[in-house]
């Protein structure tokens, strides 16, 4: 009886502990979590409703726009409405006014009628109603000396004042008879992942023969070349610039003012090539072209307080250690900001969404966030980690908790493999949790040892020596078509893509949330270096 009842108190002990157990063994997620995730992701799914809110109610949303923070706050209050256990809107500050064009109009009224098609350069001024005035084609000397600027500039003077200027010639955009796939074939990202031999990366687009110029001593840099045309076009009075967008079938990319200032440029448009080209072969033809404008921008100062959206799903044994996820919900203003990068953030926050309607409890602590700034050079991450975690050599106490960060900034293509800074073994909890899914075509992990910054906001966790996660896509027509264009919109969407995305994202979070240890660093004594700043 004795012996009975210490088996029984035994096999009570066991049932009171098998829970803690398992979840400090966390082996990669059971089949049947899989299966859930699987399910929730495919039939439940909110991630096209995201999609619709982000870029048709919300987009375009440019770094300190009122846009942009509207749609943080509604992503904020989504994951809020999801069960979310914190949300937040973090504030960093980056030192420049909002700015968003509020409508636009150019026409052609002379020597034909015509509506134009362009899109304004972000952070100039707009027009003082509707102005109209004779074209003009400004064509400076290739990278010129300041003596030859300054006399092609004074050869000109006269013939600008008061017009609409042209600047530059119009690309010739060939016929593309070979263009690339919109899939990556199975066998190069089987190669590309490979964990003994990964070959290197291809170019997500064709990379033609490089033209090496000859050295000319003295020429301007662009930067310079740039500040004294700006100067020279509003000393003279010119109406409006025009840039050609130099790209096929009507794509427009429109950037921004370099300086941030309205002030010390024109009203300025990048115009569709073909639009442009017309003009410029009507004026060849030495005919006297009408032009007409009606361009209304807006300048918002609190913008220069910029914001990260973050949401968080609480951890439990382990909740003082994260694991993030994320994508820039900053755009560019030319369209919607779909696939670039709506995309981004409804897969980070339809993944953490999964876990936390099938009912899992990670150990870990997961952290959504939405960045901003990325447009501009990483700005909104860089602050964050700066700010939360420090770097290799300068860390913060929460530096030694942090578990990873997955990134998705590549378009609407479904995610192939992962690539995360660290040491050969960071990338095994990665490739497990990639296995279930090769049906969808994921193919692993592998490692990288660049702490080098730029490409999206990964680049910020590994330039500070901590495990970002760049997420490998299939192109689709990104880097063709939408990738910072006009037609970056919803439509471009695939949402089979998409939603596998959210699906892969969620199980391997939820992995690294699980498993015992945080994943494999360097040591500080193998910690790669930083490069050199180039300032």
């Amino acid at each position: 009886m004795k012996k009975l009842q210490s088996i029984t108190a035994f096999l009570l002990f066991l049932a009171f502990l098998s829970p803690t157990l398992a979840l400090a063994q966390a082996p990669a997620a059971s089949s049947d979590v899989i299966e859930r995730i699987k399910k929730e992701g495919m039939e439940n799914s909110q991630i096209m409703k995201t999609l619709h809110i982000l870029t048709d109610l919300y987009g375009p949303r440019l770094t300190g726009s009122p846009n942009l923070k509207a749609a943080g706050e509604w992503a904020m209050s989504q994951m809020k409405s999801w069960g979310f256990d914190r949300v937040e809107m973090e504030p960093w500050e980056w030192g420049h006014p909002g700015w968003a064009n509020e409508r636009a109009a150019g026409f052609i009224t002379s020597p034909v009628k015509d509506s134009l098609i362009f899109e304004v350069l972000a952070w100039t001024p707009g027009t003082p109603g509707p102005v109209s005035a004779e074209a003009f084609q400004m064509v400076i000397p290739a990278r010129p000396t300041q003596s030859e600027l300054d006399e092609y500039l004074s050869s000109i003077k006269s013939q600008v004042q008061g017009k609409i200027v042209l600047f530059g010639e119009p690309a010739q955009i060939k016929v593309d008879f070979s263009p690339p796939p919109k899939r990556i074939p199975d066998d190069q990202i089987a190669r590309r992942f490979d964990p003994d031999s990964p070959a290197p990366a291809q170019p997500p687009f064709p990379i033609g023969p490089q033209v090496q110029q000859t050295p000319k001593p003295d020429s301007l840099p662009p930067s310079k070349i740039n500040e004294i045309i700006s100067k020279f076009l509003i000393d003279n009075g010119v109406k409006v610039r025009i840039n050609d967008a130099a790209r096929e079938h009507g794509q427009i990319r429109a950037f921004s003012n370099p300086t941030y200032d309205p002030a010390k440029t024109v009203p300025t448009v990048v115009m569709r090539n073909e639009d442009f080209g017309r003009i410029v072969r009507l004026l060849k033809d030495n005919r006297k072209v009408q032009l007409e404008f009606d361009i209304k921008n807006q300048i918002y100062p609190e913008g220069a307080t910029a914001y990260n959206t973050i949401g968080e799903i609480a951890g439990s044994d382990k909740a003082d250690e994260v694991i993030m996820l994320g994508g820039h919900l900053d755009s560019w203003h030319a369209a919607t900001g779909a696939t670039d990068n709506a995309i981004g953030c409804a897969v980070m926050m339809e993944a953490a969404r999964i876990l936390k309607a099938i009912g899992v409890r990670p150990r870990r602590t997961i952290r959504v966030a939405l960045w901003s700034g990325e447009e501009q050079g990483l700005l909104g991450s860089q602050a964050y980690v700066k700010k939360h975690f420090g770097t290799a050599e300068e860390p913060l106490p929460a530096y030694y908790k942090f578990g990873g960060y997955f990134n998705i900034d590549s378009g609407t293509g479904r995610a192939r493999g992962f690539q995360v800074f660290g040491p050969p073994e960071a990338a095994a909890p990665l490739r497990e949790a990639a296995r279930p899914f090769a049906d969808f075509g994921v193919a692993g992990a592998i490692t990288t040892v660049s702490r080098g910054l730029g490409g999206s906001d990964h680049t910020s966790f590994n330039a500070a020596g901590l495990p970002g996660i760049g997420v490998q896509q299939d192109p689709i027509e990104y880097f063709t078509h939408t990738w910072h264009t006009n037609l970056d919109t919803y439509e471009r969407i695939v949402e089979d893509d998409v939603k596998k995305s959210a699906i892969e994202i969620a199980a391997a979070v939820y992995r690294l949330a699980m498993q015992d240890e945080l994943l494999p660093r360097f040591p500080p004594d193998k910690m790669p270096k930083p490069p050199a700043s180039r300032n």
